[in-house]
């Protein structure tokens, strides 16, 4: 081989070692490339966020009615049917919020919500119909009031940040909403359902 050739030879293989090398380090130390459509600014984050919980609500009204018919509690079918119909105005306050800063409602899909509502379906299959299944509802049912109170009180902050003060007034409605919804889920809970599940266990 001619001394160029080898030199060339020699380059490519240093240039390969540099960026195995490089792909290692960022490995080892967790960094994550950003996207090519990663957001940049505080606005753009806000706006991904408020597509991403949009698709959240639009799947939580189809998820809750199966919910309901599952449920057995009178009290549970109320409280999921009374939800579905607030879930419903939280979609349509939200395609407002979208309005006000000058975006057009569009959703982008929300993992989390997704990952919330297969585990929620599994709970499902793997109860009896009846106070087990029913505790079990109102388990997954918490886990994504809880999600949706983290959301809403993010982007309620990141919209007053930006300055967006109309927005705010109606994302904190929303977050006051969920924060009732919880409640109301906790005291179904505890004053029957939780106690009427354990006695499962005692027959």
């Amino acid at each position: 081989m001619k001394t160029a050739d080898k030199k060339t030879t020699t380059a490519k293989k240093t240039t390969v070692a540099s960026k195995t090398a490089s792909k290692t380090a960022t490995a080892k130390n967790g960094a994550v490339k950003a996207k090519a459509s990663a957001a940049e600014g505080l606005r753009e984050l806000f706006v991904d966020s408020l597509k991403d919980i949009y698709w959240a609500e639009k799947a939580l009204t189809k998820a809750l009615p199966k919910m309901a018919k599952n449920a057995t509690s009178e009290n549970l079918i109320k409280a999921i049917n009374d939800h579905l119909a607030v879930t419903q105005e939280q979609t349509a306050r939200l395609e407002k919020v979208f309005s006000l800063v000058g975006e057009k409602a569009a959703a982008k899909k929300c993992d989390a919500m997704e990952g919330l509502i297969k585990e929620g379906e599994s709970i499902m299959e793997e109860t009896e119909k009846g106070p087990v299944r029913d505790a079990g509802i109102i388990a997954a049912s918490q886990k994504i009031e809880h999600y949706e109170i983290a959301t809403y009180g993010t982007i309620a902050a990141f919209a007053t940040t930006l300055g967006e003060d109309d927005a705010v007034l109606l994302l904190e409605k929303t977050l006051a909403e969920e924060k009732e919804a919880d409640t109301l889920l906790t005291e179904a809970a505890y004053n029957t359902i939780n106690f009427d599940a354990a006695a499962e266990d005692q027959e």
